[in-house]
């Protein structure tokens, strides 16, 4: 029997890797996942921010609350 995949699983994957981060208020966030705790809070490097999928402004290091994410996609 194969052993599923946790959420933590998936978010330890993505460690490293670009992702795509839609928050509550329907920003998306593109950059790369440095890590994430067990509230999943958030904090990405060369973070952009993107309005209707292009750039809209360069972020850079930031962290983004757990409770204020959406989802979290590969790019």
């Amino acid at each position: 029997m194969a052993m599923q995949e946790r959420p933590f699983d998936l978010l330890n994957k993505a460690i490293g890797q670009q992702v795509l981060i839609r928050l509550k208020n329907g920003t998306d966030i593109r950059g790369r996942m440095s890590s994430f705790d067990v509230h999943m809070n958030i904090v990405m490097e060369n973070a952009e921010e993107l309005e209707d999928g292009n750039l809209k402004a360069k972020i850079g290091t930031i962290l983004l609350r757990g409770g204020n994410i959406l989802f979290i996609s590969p790019v």
